[in-house]
């Protein structure tokens, strides 16, 4: 029994001396499945790099020719929240979820590698001054990501589930937030 004890308490000392150090492999394994969504158009259309949102699968530009505002919701005579509610219209054709937006270009994916996303993801300086915990906050908590897994009408959603994706994103942080080469 006072062995047993010994060695939990040696392993207690030892695990978050591990989880530190990080696991670079698996990290950058976990961002590889947090990318697929990233890159998906349910994520793409608005983390976009034009002054415009796109729309749909095949990511073509919005109707009514919205474009990107000074505050990244529309136009003043336009904004965002003209049309898109904090739900998805009833009969889904409009798309909804609380503080409805494009993101910053700062934060735009369109054209980058995986590894690229990522180094943009975690620099500071453009998520918004975003440490890893928050990112993993806005990625599994925000409303308005989480609509990418609930988007009305015909969407296609993203290439995992919401709670792989979760996982997923858990995972790369929780093993040292590694990007891809």
């Amino acid at each position: 029994m006072k062995i047993s004890i010994v060695l939990c308490w040696a392993l207690a000392a030892w695990l978050p001396a591990a989880w530190a150090a990080g696991d670079p492999a698996a990290s950058r394994q976990a961002f590889g499945d947090v990318a697929r969504v990233l890159q998906s158009p349910r994520c793409l259309n608005c983390h976009t790099v034009t002054d415009f949102p796109r729309q749909g699968d095949d990511r073509h530009p919005h109707q009514q020719m919205i474009k990107r505002g000074p505050a990244d919701m529309g136009h003043p005579s336009l904004m965002c929240l003209a049309c898109h509610q904090t739900a998805n219209s009833a009969d889904g054709g409009v798309p909804g979820a609380p503080n409805w937006r494009l993101a910053p270009l700062s934060m735009g994916w369109e054209g980058l590698s995986a590894g690229q996303m990522c180094r943009r993801l975690v620099d500071k300086s453009r998520n918004g001054n975003r440490d890893v915990p928050a990112l993993v906050a806005h990625m599994t908590t925000d409303p308005l990501v989480q609509w990418a897994w609930h988007p009305g009408g015909r969407r296609t959603l993203p290439p995992l589930s919401q709670n792989d994706f979760h996982d997923a994103v858990r995972r790369w942080a929780d093993t040292g937030a590694y990007c891809p080469k």
